[in-house]
């Protein structure tokens, strides 16, 4: 097993940042998620040893946080979401003391740096001081440093913030060769669900410090609520009502499409929208079942958490 927590609180004076929460995690590209103020960096800095659980217990590669900090922190990378470079450095400085850090020789520090400098897609600006570096470049460096020392798992907090399109996309192609070409296992904390989407199989969400879902994406994709977006032209208002009497929910999307959502268990096939709209007389010109995304369910998790404002 990569991760256990087990019945764990993280208490701050009143705050409960971390509820007795228990979840196994066994492994791959995993993303994190919740509002502000859900827990999620508390877990982060908990998994590291940064933090001491209040009750509970926390295990990285069957190994006990609380007993066994230096052996685990040998195999962690740590991208933190906050600045932790040195801008007085150039890059390849930076990142070879962060592997003299962890305990590797000097020479080999130096060497490995230019490896993973090379593969993060820092070569020819390696050589200038870090303060004269793109936010872009600057998390480049900092996934470098994180990797240093060929970590069996990263923890990454928000690590495409403050990055333009292309450069986010060529961070996201990187999280996830790392994850299934280098083999190396992922959390992957972002408030950018397409992120997540893009990289991750499977998610774990927090909601009040509490575990609100946990599960494979895609399984959970297909667990949503059929939906349906439909274009019809004619009576709508008898069309609604009849799709009320079958137990479906309406709404009139700011497009000018009629979503409409299944309340049934049984799944609908798209002829019952032909047959109900030649019955009430009007014309269907368009159906497409909707193809649920992590922005749905995790949607839905928190409105069902009563928390839904935000999700950063």
């Amino acid at each position: 097993m990569l991760i256990e927590i087990m019945n764990v609180s993280v208490i701050f004076g009143s705050n409960h940042a971390l509820n007795e929460l228990s979840v196994s995690l066994e492994g791959g590209a995993i993303g994190l998620l919740g509002p502000n103020g859900a827990g999620k960096s508390t877990l982060l800095k908990m998994l590291l040893g940064f933090v001491e659980p209040s009750q509970g217990d926390v295990k990285l590669f069957d190994k006990d946080v609380k007993t066994q900090q230096n052996e685990i922190r040998e195999q962690v990378g740590y991208m933190p979401e906050d600045d932790c470079l040195i801008p007085q450095m150039n890059a390849v400085q930076m990142v070879s003391y962060a592997g003299e850090i962890c305990g590797m020789p000097s020479k080999d520090a130096m060497q490995r740096s230019h490896e993973v400098l090379y593969y993060v897609g820092v070569e020819e600006e390696r050589y200038r001081p870090i303060s004269g570096y793109s936010t872009g470049m600057k998390q480049r460096v900092k996934l470098a440093q994180a990797l240093i020392h060929d970590p069996k798992l990263l923890l990454l907090d928000e690590p495409t913030n403050g990055m333009d399109t292309a450069g986010r996309e060529e961070m996201l192609l990187l999280i996830k060769d790392i994850s299934e070409e280098k083999g190396i296992n992922v959390v992957l904390s972002s408030h950018l669900l397409p992120d997540i989407e893009s990289v991750c199989h499977e998610i774990f969400a927090l909601s009040n410090g509490n575990l609100a879902v946990k599960g494979n994406i895609e399984e959970l994709r297909r667990s949503q609520t059929q939906a349906f977006d439909l274009k019809i032209v004619g009576d709508q208002e008898t069309f609604i009502e009849s799709l009320g009497q079958y137990s479906y929910s309406t709404e009139i999307k700011a497009d000018g499409l009629l979503r409409v959502t299944s309340n049934n268990e049984e799944k609908t096939e798209g002829i019952f929208f032909f047959k109900l709209a030649h019955e009430t007389g009007i014309q269907l010109r368009q159906l497409r079942e909707v193809e649920h995304t992590l922005e749905d369910v995790f949607a839905e998790v928190m409105y069902q958490n009563g928390n839904l404002s935000t999700h950063n």
